[in-house]
């Protein structure tokens, strides 16, 4: 059975809509239907004039904006004609006077699986505000294009938080768009009036090519669903002075450093840390355009998806850590900040979701590596990775 989105049940079904009266709309390029109509344009027809106005998340609502920290302006979306605000821009959640007049808050876009992508947070502002004001949020259920049934990673430490980790969640949480927002109004202390559109056909087992549907990029370094399964181990490297594929046309499916001589030392290094089950690797030399080592070339490795369900992307992250650390111990370093508007922090604490852990990685690269390296680290949060899956349990719409 094809998947229908959210999006397309309530363009069978506008009546469903009568209830939500006057509506806003959480949207960016890669909302779109299985003909690539954007949402906007879906929604327009189906609330017959009640869609008064639009938001946008980080990297625009065209996602034009390439990095972390450029913001995007206010304007007139040139598709239907409603003004739009960014809410990565003065403010990442909306303000009274932008929420004047709505009664509801739909939330129409493409998540990608990885605790750390704002658009999350971008709705959980859009909840808060909703429900302080007295309004309803109504999400339109998306797939998680890297699957919903691996969960990977320590859960976030609440000296971590940040705009790319809000609430405790492992690195690759298994949920969909709508299983998190109702997961978060759990969270809250006072929930929002929450409505979660299901999908039809859609089941855990699923990535995104099992879908059958046209990949838009959610952000510009998102172009392929491929990117997005290695995502939740390769983020991590925007916290270090490794280069994560910015400036190529294969972000975070292509990482190396110029400092990086031995590219057979650090490759046997990770093949002896990690499962790279699902993957093939291939010895790579890149020239970055622009960001981390922009016209310098780069000596590494890029990953080629073979078999996504057998992906542990979050474990592929921490080996690469380890393996630059132990190989190019007087060359390899954390970043300093700012990230997402963090000034004090370190990045590298923000993407793992604990500072301690950032600290045990160094400690851990100085000693001898071994295939039990890291299934010992990932030991230490097994407790609270399965009290986590036991919470969400709650929350999950589909089997």
């Amino acid at each position: 059975m094809a998947v229908a989105l959210g999006l397309e049940v309530i363009a069978h079904n506008p009546a469903r809509t009568r209830a939500w009266g006057r509506c806003g709309l959480l949207v960016n390029q890669a909302s779109v239907d299985r003909t690539i109509t954007p949402s906007q344009l879906v929604l327009k027809k189906a609330l017959r004039g009640r869609l008064a106005v639009l938001f946008s998340p980080q990297h625009g609502l065209f996602a034009d904006k390439q990095d972390n920290m450029v913001e995007s302006g206010h304007g007139r979306d040139v598709l239907s004609g409603l003004p739009y605000f960014s809410l990565y821009s003065d403010v990442r959640e909306p303000r009274d006077d932008m929420l004047e007049g709505l009664d509801t808050v739909i939330v129409d876009i493409q998540d990608v699986g990885t605790r750390v992508y704002t658009f999350v947070y971008t709705m959980a502002g859009i909840m808060r505000r909703c429900a302080r004001l007295g309004k309803k949020v109504v999400v339109l259920d998306r797939p998680n294009p890297i699957g919903g049934t691996r969960v990977e990673g320590n859960v976030l430490e609440a000296d971590s938080r940040s705009f790319v980790g809000e609430y405790p969640l492992p690195m690759r949480h298994g949920m969909t768009i709508g299983e998190l927002a109702l997961w978060i109004n759990g969270q809250e202390s006072m929930p929002v009036e929450l409505e979660v559109v299901r999908m039809r056909g859609w089941k855990r087992s699923m990535h995104w090519h099992d879908t059958g549907r046209a990949w838009i990029m959610t952000s510009p370094n998102m172009p392929t669903p491929e990117t997005a399964e290695v995502y939740p181990g390769m983020v991590l490297l925007e916290g270090t002075n490794l280069s994560e594929g910015r400036g190529t046309t294969m972000p975070f499916l292509t990482i190396g450093a110029p400092y990086i001589h031995d590219v057979k030392e650090w490759l046997n290094t990770l093949r002896e840390l990690c499962n790279l089950s699902g993957l093939a690797i291939r010895p790579a030399l890149f020239e970055p355009t622009f960001h981390k080592f922009a016209g310098q070339t780069c000596r590494g490795i890029q990953w080629i998806v073979l078999h996504p369900s057998r992906i542990c992307a979050y474990q592929l992250g921490l080996g690469v850590l380890l393996a630059t650390m132990h190989v190019t111990p007087d060359a390899f370093r954390y970043k300093d900040p700012p990230y997402e508007y963090e000034t004090i922090r370190p990045p590298i604490q923000l993407l793992l979701g604990s500072a301690a852990l950032a600290r045990r990685l160094e400690t851990i690269a100085h000693k001898t590596l071994t295939r039990k390296t890291l299934p010992d680290l990932e030991s230490e949060w097994e407790e609270g990775r399965r009290a986590f899956l036991r919470q969400r349990k709650e929350c999950l719409l589909y089997s």
